[in-house]
């Protein structure tokens, strides 16, 4: 499970994925309900998931970047000005999935061990929001773009010292779990072709048009700005599927440039959500388990906080 989070944390989901169904099946050994229903751990821990708090969106910027270099932009461009507005997206999204569970559970989060990391942590973020809202837009990207290119620097180079110190070839150790995904993913094969089957099915129907069109003339008609429009398809494909929200993504950042307002907004949206359906139906169908319980509803309770969060911070940090 900490491998998993910690997979998450890089922005690295293929990765997540093997250790994630790895720890279902651990979970599973400890399952008292029924074989066929999710435990109480099981939920928390997939919700935790599909609200997947993320340090560092390595792909997204990865693919801003390149985007950046065939719009002409020069390798001046810091794609990593998105870390500090994914960073606290995730981290509202992650917090309103874990309390929506907590209240179905009714666990006793009103603790101060838990209620106090989570203040502080809340609160510098929110510190370092209200700063950047306060300069320039641009000044506020480059401050934002600098600080996550340091601490993603700072994170690779942790890894490199670590390994060196505890004296583990890190290559090799990329190399089995290589091997183990690989099984992996042979495994959940049927679950991903039934997923991705109705994912085409509902795209082919039009429904994912008559909703935007049926958001889009909802805020239009209360007089709301309307920028963000545009990249809110990738946050609705997203809960359905990421490659079809990773390809939206790129046509807004080609329609409307890398460095737009729509671009921005719509990497933060795809860096800071997660495949919902997916990883229910991967991590719940891997173990056998047919009733999910509360776990939806929490965990698009808490892709519907996210969504709006990111808007939000987009409006506060990137206009």
């Amino acid at each position: 499970m900490t491998m998993n989070i910690s997979a998450n944390l890089l922005g690295l989901d293929n990765a997540a994925t093997p250790l994630g169904l790895k720890a279902m099946r651990e979970l599973q050994t400890l399952n008292t309900q029924a074989p066929d229903t999710a435990s109480n751990a099981q939920i928390m821990f997939v919700v935790m998931n599909t609200a997947g708090l993320t340090l560092i969106p390595t792909s997204v910027i990865a693919i801003r970047q390149s985007v950046a270099l065939k719009q002409g932009l020069g390798s001046s461009f810091n794609a990593a000005d998105i870390f500090l507005p994914t960073l606290l997206v995730t981290f509202i999204s992650l917090l309103a999935g874990v309390l929506a569970v907590a209240v179905c559970q009714r666990l006793p989060i009103w603790r101060a061990k838990l209620l106090v990391p989570v203040l502080v942590v809340g609160g510098l973020l929110a510190a370092a929001v209200a700063a950047l809202a306060q300069l320039p837009a641009e000044q506020a990207a480059k401050i934002a773009g600098a600080t996550g290119a340091g601490v993603i620097l700072g994170i690779v180079m942790l890894f490199v010292l670590v390994g060196a110190w505890r004296r583990v070839n890190v290559y090799d150790a990329f190399i089995d779990g290589a091997k183990e995904g690989f099984s992996v993913a042979i495994q959940i094969v049927p679950y991903l072709i039934a997923i991705l089957v109705a994912i085409g099915v509902f795209r082919a129907a039009g429904c994912m048009d008559a909703l935007l069109a049926g958001i889009g003339s909802m805020v239009s008609a209360v007089g709301w700005n309307t920028d963000f429009l545009p990249a809110l398809p990738v946050g609705l494909m997203k809960v359905l599927s990421g490659a079809g929200a990773r390809g939206l993504m790129i046509d807004v950042l080609q329609t409307y440039g890398v460095d737009s307002f729509a671009g921005r907004l719509a990497a933060i949206v795809q860096g800071s959500t997660e495949t919902t359906f997916y990883v229910l139906a991967v991590y719940f169908g891997s173990v056998g388990v047919r009733h999910a319980r509360h776990a939806l509803a929490c965990a698009l309770f808490a892709d519907a906080i996210g969504l709006i969060a990111a808007i939000g911070v987009g409006y506060a940090m990137l206009r």
